[in-house]
């Protein structure tokens, strides 16, 4: 069957966004004793409001329980598994955490974790703001992150908070350098945006990702043994060519008593091979733009004019 991908609603849109879409993956040659996999552990800390905005007489107990249970437990026993390995994380962040959990601040304060957008509240989508609500959003979030933690927030996770079609131009347009919410590739990818800034694609994941233990109904040990398979295929592809591996984490799934301890498993098994980049989605958007952005961005252009 061939798509019609000029067929598709907002094909225009995609067309905009990707510097180009239909063409293989670059070929990334990794220098002697290059790193095969860029590890990426990004924990989701989330606010699930008890009365949403969407539904304010309606109390929603089942996801605030389930959220609340990751806040007051299942975040210490991720902290420390992390911590147990030195794996830095960078969080995708629900902005009203810091204000709402200061002992949960201070502990990712501790770890030195890097930050990503993830909106202010995983019940407050962002796909309603005009364009001047939204670039305000963008500053607000960057300049409260600063403030509380230090950091310079440099990315974005989509998810529950939505996003619009302005917001990659209005990250960039804000100094930001990445989203992670199209799962579309093992590297990172250079991304179109109005202004003409360096913005690119961090591999995020739905597989390697505990959510799927709840939406898949799987036992915690199906998790470790997907990405232990997940990790060797990207370490004997990434001899060549260079590939992320994330691990999205939600306290309310991988904090829990079963399924924390197939989280320290699988860092050991990852950790004990050699080529291993234990980083965060930061690091690698800054190191991707500074070695590969122009060289992959000229790459594109090329296999453009030959079509």
């Amino acid at each position: 069957m061939v798509l019609n991908l000029l067929s598709i609603k907002g094909w225009h849109l995609l067309k905009k966004v990707f510097q180009a879409i239909l063409v293989p993956t670059p070929p990334e040659h990794n220098p002697q004793n290059a790193l095969c996999v860029r590890l990426a552990a990004m924990p989701n800390m989330e606010f699930f409001e008890y009365l949403p905005e969407s539904r304010p007489t309606q109390p929603d107990i089942p996801h605030y329980s389930r959220m609340d249970y990751g806040n007051r437990v299942g975040f210490w026993r991720m902290l420390n598994v992390l911590n147990k390995h030195q794996v830095r994380a960078c969080c995708c962040l629900n902005l009203e955490i810091l204000d709402h959990f200061p002992e949960i601040k201070d502990a990712m304060v501790a770890a030195n974790w890097d930050y990503m957008a993830h909106g202010l509240y995983n019940s407050r989508p962002i796909y309603t703001y005009t364009e001047e609500q939204e670039r305000a959003y963008w500053q607000d979030f960057i300049t409260h992150v600063q403030e509380m933690t230090g950091k310079r927030l440099k990315g974005r996770l989509g998810g529950g908070a939505g996003y619009t079609v302005r917001t990659d131009d209005l990250m960039a347009e804000a100094g930001c350098l990445y989203h992670t919410s199209w799962i579309i590739d093992d590297q990172p990818w250079p991304i179109n945006v109005r202004g003409g800034q360096k913005f690119i694609y961090v591999p995020y994941t739905g597989q390697t990702n505990d959510a799927g233990m709840l939406a898949w109904n799987r036992e915690a040990d199906y998790f470790l043994q997907m990405i232990k398979d997940q990790f060797d295929t990207l370490y004997r592809e990434g001899a060549e060519n260079g590939r992320v591996m994330c691990l999205s984490l939600h306290p309310h799934n991988i904090g829990r008593p079963n399924a924390a301890k197939h989280l320290d498993e699988a860092l050991r098994y990852i950790l004990s091979h050699d080529g291993v980049w234990n980083t965060t989605a930061d690091d690698i958007a800054e190191y991707y733009i500074a070695n590969y952005y122009d060289q992959v961005s000229s790459w594109i252009a090329e296999r453009k004019a030959q079509q």
